[in-house]
């Protein structure tokens, strides 16, 4: 899984450095929505270093008071962002979905076999810094889709991005099914998927 997660984090960086940032248009060109995907890959790979952290401190996965905190957060950085509040809490709890749903995967492993050796990243200091950067820089994303949620080819859209995203950094399934949850209201219609 740390292999993964850095390849994944290693990609994203990579990918969005070499993507310029421009809006989605409806004819097709979909490098905001890629851009998107490899921000929500980012965020999903430090999924790892916060279960880290929660198993050696005996935490529950989920934080609730800290999840309304993000969810009020995002609400006012979307309005001052011109995005719709509601999309950007719907999204938002999509990210915290996914990110549960690894967090619970890896505390499932970790609970058959054991957790890896050595510290966890300081969850404080290490950790949520880099989420926090990544909640503006998805914000951001969040405004450059938003031509493209009203779209009828938008679910196939999304679906198609995802499908490159996933053979490009090999994610494994429990990886590829919070990718799919993560990104599953970025379309108005709502869920990922269609024919191409």
């Amino acid at each position: 899984m740390k292999a993964f997660v850095r390849a994944s984090a290693c990609c994203a960086a990579a990918l969005l450095l070499a993507l310029p940032v421009a809006p989605v248009r409806a004819d097709g060109d979909d490098t905001a929505l890629t851009s998107l995907i490899a921000l929500v890959a980012q965020r999903l790979s430090l999924a790892e270093p916060v279960a880290l952290w929660k198993w050696a401190n005996h935490k529950p996965i989920t934080d609730a008071p800290r999840e309304a905190a993000l969810l009020d957060d995002v609400q006012k950085r979307a309005s001052a962002a011109g995005i719709d509040p509601a999309f950007a809490r719907t999204f938002f709890r999509d990210q915290i979905d996914a990110s549960t749903q690894v967090q619970n995967a890896l505390f499932e492993t970790w609970r058959e076999s054991q957790a890896p050796a050595g510290p966890a990243p300081d969850l404080a200091t290490v950790t949520r810094p880099q989420l926090d950067r990544l909640t503006g820089q998805l914000v951001s994303a969040l405004a450059r889709v938003e031509p493209l949620r009203a779209s009828a080819d938008c679910p196939v859209r999304v679906a198609r991005s995802i499908a490159t995203w996933k053979q490009l950094t090999r994610y494994d399934a429990v990886s590829a099914d919070a990718m799919n949850r993560a990104l599953g209201h970025v379309c108005e219609a709502g869920g990922v998927g269609g024919t191409a």
